[in-house]
Protein backbone atom coordinates (compact mmCIF):
# COMPACT_ATOMS: atom_id res chain seq x y z
CA UNK A 1 0.00 0.00 0.00
CA UNK A 2 1.51 3.20 -0.73
CA UNK A 3 1.77 5.84 1.84
CA UNK A 4 -1.18 7.95 2.98
CA UNK A 5 -0.94 11.01 3.72
CA UNK A 6 -3.26 13.74 5.71
CA UNK A 7 -4.26 17.06 5.63
CA UNK A 8 -1.70 19.15 7.62
CA UNK A 9 -2.62 22.89 9.24
CA UNK A 10 -1.02 24.49 5.90
CA UNK A 11 -2.09 23.31 2.68
CA UNK A 12 0.76 20.76 2.08
CA UNK A 13 0.19 17.12 3.09
CA UNK A 14 1.77 15.88 6.09
CA UNK A 15 2.32 12.30 7.34
CA UNK A 16 -0.31 11.65 9.78
CA UNK A 17 -0.69 11.11 13.37
CA UNK A 18 -3.08 8.34 13.26
CA UNK A 19 -1.90 4.96 11.81
CA UNK A 20 -4.06 4.38 8.37
CA UNK A 21 -7.19 1.84 8.86
CA UNK A 22 -6.36 -1.49 7.89
CA UNK A 23 -8.65 -3.63 6.49
CA UNK A 24 -7.84 -6.48 9.08
CA UNK A 25 -8.56 -3.98 11.78
CA UNK A 26 -12.19 -2.87 10.13
CA UNK A 27 -12.82 -6.70 9.78
CA UNK A 28 -12.30 -6.57 13.97
CA UNK A 29 -14.92 -4.36 14.01
CA UNK A 30 -17.65 -4.74 11.35
CA UNK A 31 -16.62 -8.38 10.23
CA UNK A 32 -16.08 -9.21 6.69
CA UNK A 33 -14.62 -5.81 4.40
CA UNK A 34 -12.46 -4.17 2.78
CA UNK A 35 -11.15 -0.47 2.94
CA UNK A 36 -12.42 1.64 0.02
CA UNK A 37 -11.27 4.74 1.03
CA UNK A 38 -9.19 6.68 3.72
CA UNK A 39 -9.57 9.84 4.57
CA UNK A 40 -7.19 12.56 4.51
CA UNK A 41 -8.40 14.59 7.87
CA UNK A 42 -5.68 14.83 10.32
CA UNK A 43 -7.98 14.32 13.52
CA UNK A 44 -8.01 10.77 13.75
CA UNK A 45 -8.08 8.18 11.39
CA UNK A 46 -11.44 7.15 9.05
CA UNK A 47 -11.92 5.76 5.84
CA UNK A 48 -15.37 4.46 3.98
CA UNK A 49 -15.55 0.45 4.28
CA UNK A 50 -17.36 -2.09 1.88
CA UNK A 51 -19.50 -5.13 3.57
CA UNK A 52 -21.41 -7.28 1.84
CA UNK A 53 -22.35 -4.75 -0.72
CA UNK A 54 -23.10 -1.69 1.59
CA UNK A 55 -20.70 0.89 2.90
CA UNK A 56 -20.38 2.32 6.11
CA UNK A 57 -18.42 5.02 7.46
CA UNK A 58 -15.66 4.03 10.05
CA UNK A 59 -13.34 6.20 12.71
CA UNK A 60 -10.92 5.42 14.82
CA UNK A 61 -10.11 7.93 18.03
CA UNK A 62 -7.30 7.49 20.41
CA UNK A 63 -8.92 7.02 23.92
CA UNK A 64 -7.37 10.27 25.09
CA UNK A 65 -9.49 12.21 22.61
CA UNK A 66 -13.10 10.23 22.91
CA UNK A 67 -13.99 7.80 25.15
CA UNK A 68 -17.13 5.57 24.16
CA UNK A 69 -18.79 8.55 26.70
CA UNK A 70 -17.33 11.16 25.24
CA UNK A 71 -18.70 9.53 21.36
CA UNK A 72 -22.01 8.76 23.18
CA UNK A 73 -22.68 12.33 23.82
CA UNK A 74 -22.55 13.40 19.91
CA UNK A 75 -23.90 10.18 18.95
CA UNK A 76 -27.48 11.15 21.49
CA UNK A 77 -27.55 14.07 19.77
CA UNK A 78 -27.40 12.51 15.70
CA UNK A 79 -29.94 10.03 16.62
CA UNK A 80 -32.29 12.98 17.60
CA UNK A 81 -31.76 14.53 14.59
CA UNK A 82 -32.49 11.50 12.40
CA UNK A 83 -35.72 11.20 14.47
CA UNK A 84 -36.47 14.55 13.70
CA UNK A 85 -35.66 13.95 10.22
CA UNK A 86 -32.43 15.86 9.59
CA UNK A 87 -30.63 14.17 6.77
CA UNK A 88 -27.89 12.50 9.29
CA UNK A 89 -25.66 9.53 9.02
CA UNK A 90 -27.67 6.73 11.08
CA UNK A 91 -25.19 5.64 14.39
CA UNK A 92 -24.34 1.94 14.16
CA UNK A 93 -21.55 0.98 16.82
CA UNK A 94 -19.60 2.74 19.42
CA UNK A 95 -16.94 -0.19 19.95
CA UNK A 96 -13.66 0.31 22.44
CA UNK A 97 -10.76 -1.83 20.96
CA UNK A 98 -7.22 -1.66 24.25
CA UNK A 99 -6.34 2.45 23.09
CA UNK A 100 -8.48 2.97 20.91
CA UNK A 101 -12.35 4.13 20.41
CA UNK A 102 -14.13 2.73 16.93
CA UNK A 103 -17.48 4.57 15.40
CA UNK A 104 -19.43 3.21 12.86
CA UNK A 105 -21.66 4.90 10.93
CA UNK A 106 -23.88 4.13 7.33
CA UNK A 107 -22.18 6.13 5.52
CA UNK A 108 -24.42 8.38 3.60
CA UNK A 109 -26.90 9.50 0.50
CA UNK A 110 -24.90 11.92 -2.04
CA UNK A 111 -21.86 12.26 -3.32
CA UNK A 112 -18.53 13.71 -1.72
CA UNK A 113 -17.72 16.02 -3.81
CA UNK A 114 -15.29 17.95 -1.57
CA UNK A 115 -14.24 15.11 -0.25
CA UNK A 116 -10.18 15.70 -0.95
CA UNK A 117 -10.40 19.38 -0.34
CA UNK A 118 -8.79 21.01 2.97
CA UNK A 119 -11.32 21.69 5.03
CA UNK A 120 -11.32 25.12 5.07
CA UNK A 121 -11.28 25.37 1.13
CA UNK A 122 -14.32 27.23 -0.13
CA UNK A 123 -17.64 26.44 -1.71
CA UNK A 124 -17.70 25.74 -5.64
CA UNK A 125 -20.22 28.18 -5.94
CA UNK A 126 -22.30 30.71 -4.48
CA UNK A 127 -25.52 27.83 -5.13
CA UNK A 128 -23.43 25.52 -2.86
CA UNK A 129 -23.27 28.22 0.04
CA UNK A 130 -26.92 29.01 -0.10
CA UNK A 131 -28.21 25.18 -0.19
CA UNK A 132 -25.34 24.74 2.70
CA UNK A 133 -27.20 27.49 4.74
CA UNK A 134 -30.18 26.34 3.93
CA UNK A 135 -29.29 22.69 5.52
CA UNK A 136 -28.15 24.30 8.26
CA UNK A 137 -31.20 26.18 9.18
CA UNK A 138 -33.06 22.61 8.70
CA UNK A 139 -30.20 20.99 10.78
CA UNK A 140 -31.10 23.56 13.69
CA UNK A 141 -34.99 23.17 13.69
CA UNK A 142 -34.58 19.79 13.78
CA UNK A 143 -32.09 20.13 17.16
CA UNK A 144 -34.82 21.79 18.91
CA UNK A 145 -36.00 19.97 22.44
CA UNK A 146 -32.68 18.31 22.39
CA UNK A 147 -31.67 19.37 25.98
CA UNK A 148 -28.65 17.15 27.06
CA UNK A 149 -26.14 19.29 29.03
CA UNK A 150 -22.83 20.44 27.18
CA UNK A 151 -20.03 17.90 26.35
CA UNK A 152 -18.01 16.71 29.21
CA UNK A 153 -14.33 18.05 29.35
CA UNK A 154 -12.17 16.71 25.96
CA UNK A 155 -9.90 17.69 23.37
CA UNK A 156 -11.33 18.69 20.05
CA UNK A 157 -14.58 20.42 20.76
CA UNK A 158 -16.06 23.70 19.20
CA UNK A 159 -17.74 24.92 22.67
CA UNK A 160 -18.43 28.24 23.55
CA UNK A 161 -18.40 29.14 27.34
CA UNK A 162 -16.02 31.79 27.77
CA UNK A 163 -17.12 34.40 25.96
CA UNK A 164 -20.94 33.21 25.85
CA UNK A 165 -22.58 35.35 28.64
CA UNK A 166 -22.27 39.20 29.52
CA UNK A 167 -19.26 40.09 32.11
CA UNK A 168 -15.63 40.04 32.30
CA UNK A 169 -14.75 36.97 30.32
CA UNK A 170 -11.35 36.28 32.11
CA UNK A 171 -12.67 33.74 35.06
CA UNK A 172 -14.37 31.66 32.89
CA UNK A 173 -11.16 31.56 30.47
CA UNK A 174 -9.13 30.76 33.74
CA UNK A 175 -11.90 27.73 34.51
CA UNK A 176 -11.28 26.47 31.04
CA UNK A 177 -7.48 26.82 31.03
CA UNK A 178 -7.59 25.20 34.45
CA UNK A 179 -10.14 21.65 33.53
CA UNK A 180 -7.54 21.30 30.65
CA UNK A 181 -3.70 21.03 32.45
CA UNK A 182 -2.28 20.24 28.83
CA UNK A 183 -3.98 23.08 27.72
CA UNK A 184 -2.23 25.11 30.63
CA UNK A 185 1.02 23.29 29.91
CA UNK A 186 1.13 24.57 26.42
CA UNK A 187 0.06 28.62 27.54
CA UNK A 188 2.92 28.34 29.68
CA UNK A 189 4.88 30.09 27.19
CA UNK A 190 3.02 32.76 25.69
CA UNK A 191 1.33 35.76 26.91
CA UNK A 192 -2.34 34.46 26.71
CA UNK A 193 -4.13 36.84 29.10
CA UNK A 194 -2.73 39.85 27.83
CA UNK A 195 -3.57 38.91 24.25
CA UNK A 196 -7.06 37.81 25.23
CA UNK A 197 -7.07 41.22 26.97
CA UNK A 198 -5.64 43.49 24.12
CA UNK A 199 -7.56 41.38 21.22
CA UNK A 200 -10.20 39.30 22.27
CA UNK A 201 -12.08 41.21 25.06
CA UNK A 202 -12.99 44.64 23.03
CA UNK A 203 -14.54 42.36 20.27
CA UNK A 204 -16.51 40.54 23.61
CA UNK A 205 -17.53 43.87 24.84
CA UNK A 206 -19.42 44.43 21.68
CA UNK A 207 -21.09 41.19 21.66
CA UNK A 208 -21.99 41.33 25.48
CA UNK A 209 -25.20 42.97 24.79
CA UNK A 210 -26.62 41.05 22.56
CA UNK A 211 -26.11 37.48 24.67
CA UNK A 212 -28.68 36.81 27.15
CA UNK A 213 -31.38 36.86 24.13
CA UNK A 214 -29.37 33.84 22.28
CA UNK A 215 -31.12 30.91 23.17
CA UNK A 216 -29.21 27.64 23.92
CA UNK A 217 -29.10 25.14 21.30
CA UNK A 218 -26.90 21.94 20.51
CA UNK A 219 -25.09 22.76 17.17
CA UNK A 220 -23.05 21.24 13.99
CA UNK A 221 -20.00 23.74 14.96
CA UNK A 222 -18.03 22.22 12.06
CA UNK A 223 -19.69 23.69 9.24
CA UNK A 224 -18.03 23.80 5.89
CA UNK A 225 -18.33 22.23 2.68
CA UNK A 226 -16.03 19.13 3.01
CA UNK A 227 -18.84 17.83 5.75
CA UNK A 228 -21.71 17.47 3.60
CA UNK A 229 -22.54 15.37 0.54
CA UNK A 230 -24.32 16.62 -2.53
CA UNK A 231 -27.10 15.53 -4.57
CA UNK A 232 -27.72 16.00 -8.16
CA UNK A 233 -29.12 19.82 -7.75
CA UNK A 234 -26.52 20.90 -5.86
CA UNK A 235 -28.85 20.34 -2.84
CA UNK A 236 -27.07 19.11 0.80
CA UNK A 237 -28.35 15.50 1.09
CA UNK A 238 -26.14 14.15 4.17
CA UNK A 239 -25.07 16.06 7.26
CA UNK A 240 -21.72 14.58 8.41
CA UNK A 241 -18.90 14.63 10.97
CA UNK A 242 -20.59 15.67 14.37
CA UNK A 243 -17.29 15.16 16.84
CA UNK A 244 -16.97 18.95 17.60
CA UNK A 245 -20.70 19.54 17.99
CA UNK A 246 -21.99 21.38 21.56
CA UNK A 247 -24.47 23.29 23.12
CA UNK A 248 -23.94 26.71 21.92
CA UNK A 249 -26.73 28.79 19.91
CA UNK A 250 -27.94 28.81 16.67
CA UNK A 251 -26.44 32.04 15.98
CA UNK A 252 -23.00 30.69 16.96
CA UNK A 253 -23.01 27.97 14.57
CA UNK A 254 -24.16 30.11 11.61
CA UNK A 255 -20.95 32.46 12.41
CA UNK A 256 -18.48 29.70 12.56
CA UNK A 257 -20.32 28.44 8.84
CA UNK A 258 -19.47 31.94 7.37
CA UNK A 259 -15.86 32.28 9.18
CA UNK A 260 -14.54 28.95 7.78
CA UNK A 261 -15.89 28.76 3.98
CA UNK A 262 -16.24 32.45 3.53
CA UNK A 263 -12.58 33.89 4.06
CA UNK A 264 -9.72 31.60 2.64
CA UNK A 265 -7.68 31.22 5.87
CA UNK A 266 -5.23 28.98 4.08
CA UNK A 267 -4.46 31.83 1.16
CA UNK A 268 -2.09 34.45 1.39
CA UNK A 269 -3.55 37.67 2.46
CA UNK A 270 -7.10 36.06 3.17
CA UNK A 271 -8.85 36.76 0.83
CA UNK A 272 -12.86 37.18 1.68
CA UNK A 273 -15.43 35.60 -0.39
CA UNK A 274 -18.56 37.96 0.32
CA UNK A 275 -20.92 36.59 -2.30
CA UNK A 276 -20.46 32.93 -0.73
CA UNK A 277 -20.77 34.79 2.93
CA UNK A 278 -23.88 36.26 1.91
CA UNK A 279 -25.64 33.06 -0.03
CA UNK A 280 -24.47 31.40 3.13
CA UNK A 281 -26.55 33.61 5.29
CA UNK A 282 -29.42 34.30 3.03
CA UNK A 283 -30.17 30.45 2.28
CA UNK A 284 -30.10 30.26 5.92
CA UNK A 285 -32.98 32.77 6.24
CA UNK A 286 -34.38 31.71 3.61
CA UNK A 287 -35.69 28.53 6.31
CA UNK A 288 -34.97 30.09 9.44
CA UNK A 289 -35.20 33.56 9.98
CA UNK A 290 -32.78 35.63 12.52
CA UNK A 291 -34.85 37.00 15.18
CA UNK A 292 -33.77 40.81 16.34
CA UNK A 293 -30.95 39.86 18.78
CA UNK A 294 -29.36 37.16 16.58
CA UNK A 295 -29.37 39.54 13.42
CA UNK A 296 -27.26 41.48 15.79
CA UNK A 297 -25.13 39.28 17.31
CA UNK A 298 -24.23 37.62 14.54
CA UNK A 299 -21.53 40.27 13.05
CA UNK A 300 -19.90 40.36 16.75
CA UNK A 301 -19.82 36.56 16.93
CA UNK A 302 -18.00 36.09 13.84
CA UNK A 303 -14.52 37.37 15.48
CA UNK A 304 -14.96 34.97 18.42
CA UNK A 305 -16.42 31.56 17.08
CA UNK A 306 -12.93 29.81 16.57
CA UNK A 307 -11.79 30.93 19.84
CA UNK A 308 -12.34 28.04 22.10
CA UNK A 309 -11.68 25.78 19.04
CA UNK A 310 -8.40 27.41 19.02
CA UNK A 311 -7.64 26.68 22.55
CA UNK A 312 -8.63 23.02 22.13
CA UNK A 313 -7.09 22.22 19.77
CA UNK A 314 -3.88 23.81 21.05
CA UNK A 315 -4.74 21.22 24.45
CA UNK A 316 -5.05 17.93 21.58
CA UNK A 317 -1.71 19.21 19.94
CA UNK A 318 0.33 19.34 23.55
CA UNK A 319 -1.38 16.60 25.37
CA UNK A 320 -1.95 13.95 22.62
CA UNK A 321 0.08 14.18 19.59
CA UNK A 322 2.96 16.50 21.42
CA UNK A 323 3.49 18.55 18.26
CA UNK A 324 4.97 22.01 20.00
CA UNK A 325 4.95 23.74 16.10
CA UNK A 326 1.20 22.62 15.79
CA UNK A 327 0.51 23.77 19.21
CA UNK A 328 1.98 27.13 18.42
CA UNK A 329 -0.03 27.45 15.43
CA UNK A 330 -3.27 26.85 17.44
CA UNK A 331 -1.92 29.60 18.94
CA UNK A 332 -1.47 31.75 16.28
CA UNK A 333 -5.18 30.59 15.49
CA UNK A 334 -6.25 31.86 18.65
CA UNK A 335 -4.66 34.95 18.38
CA UNK A 336 -5.09 35.28 14.17
CA UNK A 337 -8.44 35.18 13.17
CA UNK A 338 -9.65 37.83 16.33
CA UNK A 339 -6.80 39.94 15.09
CA UNK A 340 -7.60 39.89 11.81
CA UNK A 341 -11.54 41.02 11.92
CA UNK A 342 -10.13 44.01 13.74
CA UNK A 343 -8.21 45.19 10.70
CA UNK A 344 -9.90 46.92 7.66
CA UNK A 345 -10.40 43.46 5.74
CA UNK A 346 -12.08 41.97 8.42
CA UNK A 347 -14.05 45.27 9.42
CA UNK A 348 -15.33 45.56 6.06
CA UNK A 349 -16.91 41.79 5.87
CA UNK A 350 -18.25 42.79 9.41
CA UNK A 351 -20.08 45.81 8.33
CA UNK A 352 -20.96 44.81 5.47
CA UNK A 353 -22.91 41.52 7.27
CA UNK A 354 -24.16 44.18 9.62
CA UNK A 355 -26.02 45.78 6.71
CA UNK A 356 -27.25 42.54 5.13
CA UNK A 357 -28.69 41.18 8.38
CA UNK A 358 -30.64 44.77 9.38
CA UNK A 359 -32.05 44.79 6.08
CA UNK A 360 -33.76 41.62 6.28
CA UNK A 361 -37.34 40.27 7.86
CA UNK A 362 -36.80 39.17 11.50
CA UNK A 363 -38.49 36.80 13.67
Amino acid sequence: MSTHLAHGLGTDPVVPDWPPLTDAEVTGIVGPARVVWRSPRPLSAAAVVERGGRRLFVKRHHVSVRTAGGLAEEHAFLRHLREHGAPVVEVLAAVRRGEWTYEVHSAGTGTDLYRDALSWSPFRSPGHARAAGAALARLHLAAEGFTAPRRRVQPLVASFTVFAAPGDPLPRLGRYVTERPALAKALAGYPWRADTRRILLPLHARLAPHLPDLEPLWTHNDWHASNLLWDAAGEVATVLDFGMSDRTTAVHDLATAIERNAVQWLEPGFPVREEDAFALLDGYRSVRPLTQAESAALPELLPLVHAEFALSEMDYFHGVTRSPENARLAYEYYVGHAEWFSGADGRRLLDRLSRRCAAAPRR
